[in-house]
């Protein structure tokens, strides 16, 4: 019992925020970092002493680490993880031998692209865990909307629906030309 406590948890701690665009800009970040720190004979070059490597490599961790506990920077931390990749490759032995350069930019977009609250709606068309519509989502507030944006899965009243939208839609672009 304690286990799936536990698990639920973290689970939902994870979905709070962007978890695996930090976790690829932390890897990346290891990555780039720890590169300079091997054998002469694995690096490609060593740059300034290895400077720039390290140092990119421990921001890219430090944003990875930010998403995870103040999600609401994932904008600009993926832009700058992105950043922080491309330049990489240049920089630092190829980006840490392409690998954390394309970890990088992977996490870095997926912490730009994370959404908070966004919840995917199962394929199967049950409902998600937070009570929400079936696979189509939900209507507008207005009102409008298609019968799969309703969650109605067709029949007479997702038919009126659509019927009721195109409608609102035939008439604005004629009232708009009445007033000019």
């Amino acid at each position: 019992m304690l286990l799936t406590s536990v698990r639920t948890r973290f689970r939902r701690w994870r979905r709070s925020r962007p978890f695996w665009g930090g976790l690829f800009a932390v890897i990346a970040g290891a990555e780039i970092c720890v590169l300079p720190l091997a054998p002469l004979k694995v690096m490609l070059t060593q740059g300034v002493a290895g400077i720039p490597s390290v140092l990119m490599g421990l921001v890219m961790i430090l944003l990875g680490l930010s998403v995870w506990f103040a999600p609401h920077y994932r904008a600009l931390a993926g832009i700058v993880t992105t950043l922080i990749a491309t330049a990489a490759l240049v920089l630092s032995n190829l980006g840490g031998f392409l690998i954390g350069s394309l970890l990088g930019i992977l996490g870095g977009g997926l912490m730009f692209a994370w959404q908070p609250g966004a919840r995917r709606a199962r394929r199967d068309g049950s409902r998600t865990s937070d009570g929400s519509g079936t696979a189509g989502g939900s209507s507008a507030p207005d009102g409008s909307g298609t019968a799969d944006e309703a969650g109605e899965t067709g029949g007479a009243a997702g038919t009126s629906v659509v019927k009721a939208s195109a409608a609102e839609a035939a008439r604005l672009p004629e009232s708009s030309d009445r007033s000019a």
